[in-house]
């Protein structure tokens, strides 16, 4: 278990999140993005409207599979502009005839705590059941999924769902996602070479979890959703970064959906560090391509 030969080269002088940026487009600076058909639209939330960017195939979808998709960003960052909402929607519509959207949700801060962007989620996917068919998606081809922070609030989304019924994803998908507080130590070689900024030690993970809920004691259930029981949750993909900290959570995770009887498939990207699918996939880097296809699968294989 090593770091990516080209992702170390890539990150040898990365200091930042502006380093970051520099050295992945660097990196990626032969990808060309995929043409869909991009609509902007407001989905009603308790703080307010809630933005949802739609992504759908440019020949107009019928009963088509759908996704809610969740940024990552540690809470309190990202966008549905970055690579992990936009180049990962438009990827998954091309790959899979999917309709994507990317859900805006609002980030935590000192006056934006848990559980405003939990609440802005759910809206945006009580929104989008209401309007599947509009999109062209089949209701029963709808399913759920984000990264890293994403990840957490697709998985509490879910676990809300299963809780107070209403319309359940056909799947769940989370990306390398953070569920546990503390995180599951695993011993990963590799993770020395990687910059600050894409280390998930316990210092950093009570950052985060000060950032999103205001503390790090007595964490309600839908912050952590990896404390909670997955009893009833929908068949779930975690795909998983090689050598990432966060690792142990979504591992843990597996087996709690397996204990609960929830179908769990694990793809874990060699080599690839926390967040590769807010790299763009090109040549040099297939397991973030690999990665998109298995998302692209489990959208494909719903309703079968």
């Amino acid at each position: 278990m090593s770091l990516d030969a080209v992702m170390a080269h890539a990150l040898r002088d990365v200091l930042d999140w502006d380093d970051y940026a520099v050295a992945v487009a660097e990196l990626t600076s032969a990808y060309v993005p995929r043409s869909v058909d991009v609509s902007e639209h407001s989905a009603p939330g308790p703080l307010g409207p809630v933005r949802v960017r739609v992504y759908r195939p440019l020949d107009a979808p019928t009963d088509a599979p759908g996704l809610l998709w969740v940024h990552g960003g540690g809470f309190t960052a990202g966008d549905i502009d970055m690579a992990e909402s936009d180049v990962v929607a438009r990827e998954l519509v091309a790959r899979a005839g999917a309709v994507v959207a990317s859900v805006d949700y609002r980030l935590a801060g000192p006056a934006t705590r848990f559980p405003a962007p939990l609440d802005d989620v759910e809206s945006a996917w009580t929104w989008l059941t209401e309007r599947a068919r509009e999109f062209g998606i089949h209701p029963a081809r709808l399913s759920l999924g984000g990264c890293s922070a994403g990840g957490n609030l697709a998985a509490a989304t879910a676990s809300r769902l299963v809780d107070r019924g209403g319309p359940q994803p056909a799947a769940l998908v989370l990306g390398y996602p953070l569920l546990h507080f503390p995180v599951p130590g695993v011993e990963i070689d590799g993770v020395d070479d990687l910059p600050d900024i894409l280390r998930f030690g316990l210092a950093q993970n009570i950052d985060v979890m000060r950032a999103y809920v205001g503390r790090i004691d007595d964490l309600p259930a839908d912050a952590v959703p990896g404390s909670g029981h997955p009893a009833g949750f929908p068949a779930t993909l975690l795909a998983l970064s090689e050598i990432d900290e966060l690792r142990g959570s979504g591992e843990l995770f597996a087996v709690q959906l397996r204990d609960a009887g929830v179908p769990v498939r694990v793809e874990v990207a060699a080599g690839m560090p926390h967040g590769h699918l807010n790299i763009p996939p090109v040549a040099t880097l297939p397991e973030v391509a690999r990665t998109l296809d298995a998302i692209a699968r489990v959208l494909a294989a719903t309703g079968s």
